[in-house]
């Protein structure tokens, strides 16, 4: 069956149906079709409609089946997967709290964002487009009241938020996850602090009794130990990406720490958190490129030991391999993989922009 339109110069136009769809023959003009505002959009659009929009500088649009797009971009669009952890928080002196994971953002399917969230919505990005990329540092450790939370880490539009400080005397400090409170002399019972919803749990508390049992930094897949009379708080587990093609865990809290004429036993961490000290030693510091929160410093009587460094964050762009990255201007340092059909960046340093091609 066919259908004959007349108006083309060459007299008319004919548009046949055939197996592979309709077939426009014998024109030599030109076809119009809808021209109009955003606001007059279809109402309900179907797949393939086609359109010239005059409220985006007369781009013909198609709609996908999810949006409108212009014509073209469709083939500049590609889809990327992240991992965006933010630095890990600075474990308090003797005494003192874990320090808080820092913020943990994933969107591969079937895994989780930290908080208890699931994963988020991989990201839509373009050919030719600058994307900015920041790999946040983790936050300093003790002496009493100087450890400080993580850095933010950056890609794009998802922001990971810094780790929280542990507490030395005081409560810890809210961030990606949460520090641990501290104890010392009559310290009260401080209340946890909290972590960022779908990025961390909260900070452990202490036991309320002087100079015993800190808190353990929160970690992005549990809240951080509660100290004891006989226990020092431990970190809060991490969770665990497929990203780079094997699971790796990563943003575990810092672990609690005391003193040798009270707890001795450190607080635990894992997942890149670092334990708490022990008789008068220093906090273990969070692994570089986890996120992990430092451990805090303990006590041995005489001489206060410091509270040890949060880890620095990561970032990690899973895309097709047919995209190929660059970093304009530098700052940045990462590698890249490919297998099985996607490259894989990780960015372990530094802030800058990049783009694709």
């Amino acid at each position: 069956m066919a259908i004959t339109i007349s108006g083309g110069s060459a007299g008319t136009t004919t548009i046949e149906g055939n197996d592979g769809g309709a077939q426009l023959t014998g024109a030599t003009g030109a076809l119009t079709i809808p021209v109009g505002t955003t606001a007059q959009r279809p109402g309900t659009p179907a797949t393939g409609m086609l359109r010239l929009n005059t409220d985006t500088g007369d781009v013909v649009e198609v709609y996908d089946g999810t949006a409108w797009v212009a014509v073209g971009d469709q083939f500049n669009l590609f889809l990327a997967n992240f991992l965006v952890i933010a630095g890990g928080g600075g474990g308090g002196t003797a005494f003192g709290g874990g320090g808080g994971a820092g913020g943990y953002r994933c969107s591969v399917t079937g895994e989780s964002s930290g908080g208890g969230a699931s994963a988020e919505s991989s990201l839509t990005l373009a050919i030719g487009t600058t994307y900015t990329v920041t790999v946040g540092g983790g936050g300093n450790g003790g002496p009493s009241g100087s450890a400080t939370n993580g850095n933010n880490s950056v890609f794009a539009t998802i922001t990971s938020t810094g780790g929280g400080r542990g507490g030395s005397g005081v409560a810890g400090n809210s961030g990606g996850s949460g520090g641990g409170a501290g104890s010392m002399g009559g310290a009260p019972t401080f209340a946890a602090a909290a972590g960022t919803a779908n990025q961390g749990f909260a900070g452990g508390q202490n036991t309320g009794s002087a100079n015993f049992g800190p808190g353990g930094g929160g970690g992005a897949g549990g809240v951080g130990g509660t100290g004891t009379t006989t226990v020092n708080g431990g970190g809060g587990i991490g969770v665990s990406s497929s990203i780079t093609g094997s699971s790796v865990g990563r943003a575990g809290g810092g672990g609690g720490a005391g003193g040798v004429a009270f707890i001795t036993t450190p607080g635990t961490a894992t997942d890149g958190g670092g334990a708490g000290g022990s008789g008068g030693s220093a906090g273990n510091p969070g692994d570089s490129n986890t996120g992990g929160g430092g451990g805090a410093g303990s006590f041995n009587g005489s001489a206060w030991a410091n509270g040890a460094g949060g880890g620095s964050g990561v970032v990690i762009i899973k895309y097709p391999d047919t995209r190929t990255i660059s970093n304009p201007g530098g700052g940045l340092t990462f590698t890249t993989a490919t297998a099985g059909g996607f490259s894989v960046t990780t960015f372990t340093v530094g802030t800058g922009n990049v783009s694709f091609a």
